[in-house]
This record gives structure tokens, sequence and C-alpha cells, in this order.
């Protein structure tokens, strides 16, 4: 079945878990992880808070080696063995992708525990760039049991690639506190 694409996904915080919540894109509405520490308006880097606010969503990406290719109105790419993302403030290549090994602190995008096995890069903190106010803010897989996150959104597993079919080049991601 074909989906329409949305305009906006929105991301409401549950009243009783600050770190769980909903997600609604059109007529598609999952349940979701938030960060550890809730969300924050003004988020800095390891507070373990979801950002809030409004957010284009930039690319995907995805483990070819854990399921087919994603349908998606996104550019979408890949995840290789030597992919990370930087979370150092000293940084230059802070809160962008970096090829591993890298010298400074930084997130493997081929991960173990399946968390990134598809990945939407969510634009906070990236026109300009700001040093320490947060980096590898994405919309990934949740945990087993919807676990918080370091500051993403987290799907289950099985709910990901409908999600993705909804989302285009357009579609923005909001966050509401």
């Amino acid at each position: 079945m074909k989906h329409s694409r949305v305009n906006v996904i929105r991301v409401f915080r549950s009243p009783l878990d600050h770190w769980r919540g909903r997600l609604e894109a059109g007529n598609l509405v999952i349940p979701c992880a938030l960060g550890r520490s809730g969300t924050r308006h003004s988020k800095r880097e390891g507070d373990g808070a979801s950002p809030v606010g409004r957010f284009k969503i930039l690319q995907a990406f995805y483990r070819a080696d854990h399921g087919p290719r994603p349908r998606t109105g996104l550019p979408l790419k890949a995840i290789r063995p030597g992919d990370g993302w930087s979370d150092d403030v000293r940084d230059r290549r802070y809160n962008r992708l970096v090829p591993l090994p890298c010298p400074t602190g930084h997130e493997k995008m081929w991960r173990d525990d399946h968390l990134y096995d598809v990945v939407l890069d969510i634009a906070w903190n990236r026109r300009p760039i700001v040093r320490g106010r947060g980096s590898a803010i994405f919309l990934h897989l949740a945990r087993p049991g919807f676990l918080p996150t370091e500051g993403c959104v987290a799907v289950e597993p099985r709910m990901i690639r409908r999600l993705l079919e909804r989302i285009g080049p357009n579609t923005q991601i909001e966050i509401i506190g």
C-alpha cells in the first residue's frame, strides 16, 4: 500500500513518563522513547535530553547487511563499518559523520546492538554547528522496553519502515516539550 508523505512528524512527551512519548506521522501513531532527561529547549552536549523544536530531517542511514534498502523520499546512505559521528566539542568535525578510526570522541554508526540499523539524521545543531550544543540527535531504533536514549527519538524496529515510507525531502520533525 502506498502512503502519502507527511509534512510534519510530531513527537509528544508522555505526561506520566518524561522519557517516553508518542510519534504521529499522519494517521500513523506509534510509541517512542526520548532522552533520559526528557525534553529541553536549551539542549547541551551530554545532558541526555531530546531537543524541543521543529527540525528538518536531513537524510537516512541504514545497515545494508541487516535488511533491505528502506523505501523513503529522503537521501539514503548505507552505513559502513568505518563510519562514526563526532561528539567531541574540541573536534573541528563536531556533529558530523567522520571516518574511523578517529582520534577524538565519537559514536560508532556500525553498532552491534541494532539501534542504528536505520537512522534518520535530525538537523539539530547543524546550521550553524555550535560546539557543546549537542550532537548525534537521531531518530533510530528503540531498545527493548523503550529504555531512554541519550537525547534521540527511538521507535520500535517493526515500525521504522512504515514511518520511512511517509517521509519525504521536505518532512520536518517537531519535538514538543
